[in-house]
Order: structure tokens, then C-alpha cells, then sequence
């Protein structure tokens, strides 16, 4: 049976206003100092062109041959609450300039 391919892209609406996300980066062992790195969701308006990044905390290292986190197992609510404190934070998704980069806590935050 061929493997079905997951979409790379989502929609969701917040406050009425609908963005794309897509998994950027899961969790990994990054840098010279080798620390524990968590997942990063990159995020624009549908409309819009400026991405954010909103990288989550690492949480604790997976376990030897723990299956690797998919996007489809986001929760949506997350990503949402994500969203909305990315623009409480500055984030202006109809702006045009650089990626932006925003440390959100585990619920979103």
C-alpha cells in the first residue's frame, strides 16, 4: 500500500483573519554546546508575505527510537494561541521586511 503524503501547510483562522503554518523544525540537538533545541512553526497571513518563526520550548528529549513528532499532531488551539501572542508581541503579518523570530512557552504563549 503506498504511503499517503502529509500536507506541508495548514490553515487555521484567528480573530477572523486566516494564516498558513507549516512545521519548520522539530525538536533537535543543536550547536557547539549541544543543547536540546525545540520545535520552530513558521507562520504568515494567507494574504501576507512576512513570516514569523515561533520556536516552543524544548520539552524533555525524545526516547531512542521514539517516532519523530509530525505536524499533524500540532494541536491546532496551540498554533492559534501561538499566532495571537506573536502579534501581541510586535509581530505585524502585513508588513513586508525579514522573518521574525519569536520564543513562545508551551501552551503558546
Amino acid at each position: 500500500m503506498p504511503r499517503t503524503k502529509q500536507p506541508s501547510e495548514f490553515e487555521i483562522d484567528v480573530d477572523g483573519e486566516t494564516y498558513v503554518w507549516r512545521f519548520h523544525r522539530r525538536p533537535q540537538w543543536s550547536g557547539p554546546a549541544a543543547e536540546w533545541r525545540g520545535k520552530v512553526v513558521a507562520v504568515r497571513h494567507r494574504d501576507g508575505q512576512r513570516e514569523a518563526m515561533l520556536e516552543f520550548p524544548p520539552g524533555p528529549p525524545p526516547r531512542h527510537g521514539a517516532p519523530q513528532p509530525q505536524a499533524s499532531l500540532i494541536a491546532p488551539e496551540l498554533v492559534a494561541k501561538a499566532i495571537a501572542s506573536a502579534i501581541a508581541a510586535g509581530w505585524d503579518p502585513q508588513s513586508r521586511g525579514k522573518t521574525v523570530a519569536i520564543v513562545v512557552d508551551a501552551d503558546g504563549g
